[in-house]
C-alpha cells in the first residue's frame, strides 16, 4: 500500500494501556515464581493494602510475604484481604490510640503492630518501652528481649506485640505490660538456595528483578540508569560505605533508605547529635552507628545549615578508620554513611561558578571530608518519579532481600576484577578504596554466585571508578594541593582504558576549571576560556558541533542519561548541503519514532534555501499488524507535512532491512546504532522543556559513524 492511498482519518496507536484487573504476567514474572516461590511477592500489591497506614513498605511486605506470596491470583486475593483484616485489627493509627487501649484494657490482652523504642530507666534498674502511636510508656521490657533485639535502644524497631492491662493502687506503677514482641524482619533464610536461584537467570534479568525489588518498572529505565538505581544498595551489602547523592528534588533519593530495609535508618541532617550518633558520654550508650548497618542523612544539603564542628570531626575520624572516640574509650563500628541532598542548581552551572558539592554545608565542604566519600551518585541522571515507573510485576520480598544483603556484609569481592584489569598506577591509596569497596558491592548484588565474564566485570569496574572520579575531581577544585589522578584501568594486554565522568564528556570546557578560591589561578578569564593551567582535554567534546571544513570521520559513544545531544550537532552538519537523502531505519512506526523523524525534518527545512527542495526517502519496514493503518496515516501525515517547506518526502519498504544509516549526495554517510531512535521517554507534560528543544533530554547509550564517499567498512 502507498501512502497516497492512504485517506480515512485514523487514530494513533496507543503509547501505552489501562490494564484493568490482575497484570498480565510477564515470562521474566513466570520465572521468578519458579526459582524463588514463597520469596517474592508483586509488587504493586503494597498500595493495594496501605490505605492510610503510616507504615514502612517493608512492615507491609512482610505481612504480603506471610499471605500473599504466590502467583496464584486466588492466593493473592485471599492473602490481601487478610492483610488488610491484620492491619484493621492490629495496626495502631494515632488518631485511633484510645480506642486501642480501651480494648486492651477491656479484654485484657491485644495484639497490635507498632513501632517501638525502649529506653533504659538507671534509677528503677528497668529497661522501658514506648509506642510511638499507641501512645503509652513505661512498658517493662525484659533484658533478654534487649539482648536478642539491640535496636529497640537506638531508632526504634516495628514490632508485633502482645500488649496486656493489669490496674493497681501503686501510683507509680504501668498497668500496660508487654506480653510478647516480634520484630517485623525475617529471622533465617536459605543463602545456598538464593545462589542457586542466582544461576538460573541472566544478568540481565537479574538486574531486573533487584529493579522490581525496590519496586520500580525496569522497562522504564535504560542500563545505566538501572546501575545507579542498584548503587543505592551497595551501603546495605558493604561495611563501612560511604555514598552521596546529590540531585534535584523528587528522585526517590531518600526512598530506599526508609522504606527498603529494617537495617537502614534515615534520619534528618539537622537532627543529628554526636550522642545520637555515636556515643552518650553521661551514660556510654552507643549511638546510632553501633546497631544499625545503614545511617543516612536526609536533606544533608543546604549552604546555610547551622552544623556542630565536633560531630563533623568525629564523623571524619569515623568514614576513614570505621572508629570514634569519645572520652577514653574508642569504639568501633560497621555502619555505612549516606548523604542525600537536592541541588538548586544545573550542573553546568555548579561547574562554572563552584562545584558539585556547592549545596553542602561549610563544615563539610572541606576536603577532608570529601575525600573519605567512596562514591557520587549524579542524581541530576535520575529521572522524576513518575507513576509508571512503579512496578506491577514481582520481585523479592523486602525483608527477604534485605536480610540476604546483611549476610553479605562479611564477604570481600574486591579482588575480583585483577586477573583481568589492572588499576592506573597514580591511584591514591583512598581513591583505590573508594574503588574497591563499590566494585565490591556492585558484584555482590549482581553475581553473588561469582560467575561474571570479562565485559560484565569490566563494567561494574567502570562503574565504580567513575563515581570515585566524581568525588576526586570536585576535591581537585577545592584543594589545590591535591594532585591530578589519571582515572582507569588497563587489560591484560597492556591497553589502557580511561574513564571519565558523564558530566566531564558534557561539560569538558566547565568541567577541568579549578575554584577560583581554591589557592590557584586556574580559573576561566571573563571569555570563558580556561586557563593554561588546567587539565588537558585531549579528546574534542562529544556532541561539539562539527565545523563545516573538518567534519569528524570517524566513530563516537554517546552514554545512557548524557544531555546536550541533539540532532543539530550529530546529524545536520553532515548533511548541509545535500539535494538527496536516505534514511535507513527499520523501525518508525511508534508516534514518538515518528516524531524524532519531523524533527529531523524540520531542521533540514530551516537550514536549507527556502526557494530550494530536497528529496528525503525513508527505507523502513511496513507494520503489518495492530496498527497497520495508524502507521500508514502517520507516514501519510509527514509526508504531507514536509511538502509544506520544500522536503519531497517518499517512503520505500524493506523487510530485509536491519541496520540504521542515513546516506547524503554530498558523500557522507552515518550509520546509527540506534537510528533516530537515541532520546529517553520524558515525562509526557507539555511543559517539559526537553519536549522543545532536544539537548534537554537524556540519552540512551548508541553509538554513531561518520565516512566519507568511498571510506565507510566493507
Amino acid at each position: 500500500m502507498t501512502l497516497d492511498s492512504v485517506t480515512e482519518p485514523g487514530v494513533d496507536a496507543p503509547e501505552g494501556a489501562v490494564m484493568e484487573g490482575p497484570p498480565a504476567k510477564t515470562d521474566l514474572d513466570r520465572k521468578i515464581n519458579r526459582f524463588f516461590a514463597g520469596s517474592v511477592v508483586r509488587k504493586d500489591l503494597v498500595k493495594a493494602v496501605k490505605g492510610n497506614a503510616i507504615v514502612p513498605s517493608y512492615v507491609l511486605e512482610y505481612l504480603l510475604g506471610q499471605y500473599a506470596a504466590s502467583d496464584d491470583e486466588a492466593t493473592i486475593q485471599a492473602g490481601i484481604e487478610a492483610v488488610r483484616k491484620i492491619l484493621a485489627d492490629h495496626y495502631v493509627q494515632r488518631n485511633q490510640a484510645e480506642l486501642v487501649k480501651s480494648t486492651i484494657k477491656e479484654r485484657g490482652r491485644h495484639r497490635v503492630i507498632d513501632k517501638v523504642t525502649v529506653t533504659l530507666n538507671e534509677k528503677d534498674d528497668v529497661y522501658q518501652a514506648e509506642f510511638a502511636n499507641l501512645g503509652i510508656k513505661g512498658v517493662l521490657v525484659e533484658s533478654a528481649t534487649i539482648k536478642a533485639h539491640p535496636k529497640l535502644l537506638v531508632g526504634g524497631v516495628w514490632c508485633i506485640c502482645d500488649v496486656e492491662y493489669f490496674h493497681t493502687d501503686d501510683a507509680r506503677s504501668v498497668p500496660w505490660i508487654l506480653g510478647s514482641l516480634k520484630p517485623i524482619q525475617m529471622s533465617s533464610f536459605d543463602f545456598d538456595g538464593y545462589l542457586a536461584g542466582r544461576r538460573e537467570f541472566t544478568t540481565d534479568e537479574w538486574i531486573d528483578l533487584l529493579i522490581q525489588s525496590i519496586g520500580f518498572n525496569p522497562d522504564m529505565f535504560g542500563r545505566r540508569a538501572k546501575l545507579i538505581q542498584l548503587v543505592r544498595l551497595i551501603p546495605f551489602v558493604e561495611r563501612n560505605y560511604n555514598l552521596v547523592e546529590l540531585g534535584p528534588k523528587g528522585t526517590g533519593k531518600s526512598h530506599i533508605f526508609s522504606e527498603f530495609s529494617p537495617h537502614g535508618m534515615l534520619i534528618s541532617g539537622g537532627e543529628v547529635t554526636v550522642p545520637k550518633l555515636f556515643i552518650n558520654n553521661a551514660n556510654g550508650r552507643l549511638g546510632l552507628v553501633g546497631y544499625w548497618d545503614v545511617v543516612a542523612f536526609d536533606e544533608f544539603a543546604g549552604k546555610k545549615k547551622r552544623t556542630d564542628k565536633s560531630l563533623v570531626d568525629i564523623m571524619k575520624n569515623y568514614m576513614a578508620n570505621k572508629s570514634f572516640s569519645r572520652g577514653t574509650s574508642v569504639e568501633g563500628a560497621e555502619a555505612s554513611m549516606v548523604f542525600v541532598g537536592n541541588t538548586s542548581h544545573t550542573v553546568p552551572y555548579m561547574l562554572k561558578h563552584s562545584d558539585l558539592f556547592d549545596e553542602l554545608p561549610e563544615s563539610y565542604h572541606d576536603s577532608a571530608y570529601l575525600d573519605r566519600l567512596h562514591h557520587y551518585i549524579p542524581g541530576w541522571e535520575v529521572d522524576t518519579i513518575r507513576s509508571e515507573m512503579f512496578s506491577n510485576g514481582y520481585g523479592f520480598v523486602v525483608d527477604y532481600i534485605a536480610e540476604v544483603l546483611k549476610s553479605m556484609r562479611n564477604s570481600d569481592h574486591s579482588d575480583r576484577y585483577q586477573q583481568h584489569f589492572t588499576l592506573g598506577s597514580d591511584i591514591s591509596t583512598r581513591d583505590r578504596d573508594g574503588i574497591h569497596k563499590t566494585f565490591s558491592g556492585l558484584m555482590k548484588l549482581l553475581f553473588p554466585h561469582e560467575e561474571a565474564t570479562q565485559e560484565e566485570i569490566a563494567e561494574v569496574l567502570r562503574l565504580a571508578i567513575e563515581g570515585r572520579k566524581r568525588v576526586k575531581d570536585q576535591i581537585l577544585r577545592i584543594d589545590s594541593t591535591m594532585a591530578d589522578v589519571k582515572f582507569g584501568y588497563s587489560d591484560t594486554a597492556g591497553v589502557w582504558h580511561a574513564v571519565s565522568t558523564l558530566e566531564e564528556d558534557e561539560y569538558p570546557a566547565y568541567y577541568h576549571r579549578r575554584h577560583a578560591g581554591a589557592g590557584d589561578n586556574s580559573a576561566s578569564d571573563e571569555q570563558g576560556e580556561p586557563s593554561s593551567n588546567n587539565t588537558v582535554v585531549e579528546e574534542p567534546p562529544a556532541v561539539a558541533p562539527p565545523v563545516a571544513q573538518t567534519l569528524f570521520e570517524g566513530h563516537r559513544e554517546f552514554q545512557e542519561n548524557q544531555r546536550g545531544v541533539s540532532y543539530d550537532t550529530i546529524l545536520l552538519p553532515y548533511l548541509l548541503g545535500s539535494g538527496e537523502i536516505t534514511i535507513v531505519d527499520p523501525y518508525i512506526r511508534l508516534p514518538h519514532q515518528g516524531r524524532n523523524l519531523v524533527d529531523l525534518l524540520a531542521l533540514l527545512a530551516a537550514a536549507k534555501d527556502p526557494a530550494d527542495e530536497i528529496a528525503v526517502t525513508l527505507v523502513t519496514k511496513e507494520d503489518t499488524g495492530e496498527f497497520h493503518r495508524q502507521h500508514l496515516l502517520m507516514l501519510k501525515e509527514i509526508q504531507d507535512g514536509a511538502a509544506t517547506v520544500g522536503i519531497n518526502f517518499s517512503v520505500t519498504w524493506d523487510e530485509s532491512i536491519h541496520d540504521r544509516s542515513i546516506r547524503a549526495d554530498n558523500g557522507w554517510k552515518i550509520l546509527l546504532g540506534r537510528g533516530l531512535d537515541i532520546f529517553q521517554k520524558g515525562s509526557g507534560s507539555q511543559y517539559d522543556l526537553g519536549a522543545r528543544r532536544q539537548e534537554f533530554r537524556q540519552v540512551v547509550a548508541f553509538g554513531v559513524s561518520y565516512f566519507r564517499s568511498g571510506t565507510e567498512p566493507e
